[in-house]
């Protein structure tokens, strides 16, 4: 039985402004390796909430959280960081890169936080991590001298450089175009077909969600279907079964 690497088990959280508002209800669902799932659904109906309690960034709320099976419950902030450090790589709509490194000093940072590795082993992983990428040539060049796609596959290669269990991306191609969209999307499957990484992503691209392995349709705070999607030919426009 493949191993799950991460498992959500009646999860829910409730604002309070100042009388409690539910903002996601029994949220149920499981990864395993090498696969490739979408979340969709309506702003403001709980995506990017959901991300931020699977990413171990928000605390408050009810239900069971497992990483590689470990449960995230009850943990100290200090624990946590080290888990998303080590466990969890982020990829937002953002790049997030420092135009005062190089790209390949970008790649490197979350290992050299880490504290595993020598810094030229470090320096070793990330230059691979960008030549899988694709983007080797750039990897002494600045942030600032490169094209939005282009830094986002930097992000890619930065969320990569410790072997995460799992890859999170909210909006990743949500400030590229339909070209990089592509090139980003095209990268996410090979990491996982190819190099069999976990990636969950929020996305709003329907044509995205459409060609990942499983997506998770929500809307209200609550998955409202599981589903493999397909495409409907007949109108061009993907739909989710």
């Amino acid at each position: 039985m493949e191993k799950k690497v991460i498992e959500a088990i009646g999860i829910c959280k409730s604002f309070h402004d100042p009388i409690p508002v539910k903002v996601l209800s029994d949220i149920s669902f499981s990864i395993k390796a090498g696969e490739f799932v979408s979340i969709v659904g309506k702003s403001g109906c709980g995506k990017s909430t959901l991300l931020y309690i699977l990413s171990t960034m928000d605390t408050s709320y009810e239900g069971e959280l497992f990483l590689d099976g470990v449960p995230m419950k009850n943990k100290k902030d200090a624990e946590l960081a080290l888990v998303r450090n080590e466990k969890i790589g982020f990829v937002f709509q953002f790049h997030y890169l420092l135009n005062e490194f190089t790209n390949l000093q970008n790649v490197m940072l979350p290992a050299l936080k880490l504290g595993k590795l020598l810094t030229k082993e470090v320096e070793h992983n990330a230059y691979e991590k960008l030549k899988i990428l694709g983007i080797e040539k750039e990897a002494l060049k600045y942030p600032n001298q490169l094209s939005g796609g282009q830094k986002q596959r930097v992000a890619i290669a930065r969320a990569l450089i410790n072997d995460p269990l799992i890859i999170m991306g909210d909006e990743p191609t949500g400030n590229l175009d339909k070209h990089n969209g592509d090139v980003v999307f095209d990268i996410f499957k090979e990491l996982a077909e190819v190099y069999h990484q976990s990636l969950l992503i929020v996305t709003h691209d329907m044509d995205f969600a459409a060609r990942t392995h499983r997506t998770i349709t929500m809307e209200d705070g609550k998955i409202i279907r599981h589903g493999l999607p397909t495409n409907d030919l007949t109108q061009g426009n993907p739909k989710i079964v």
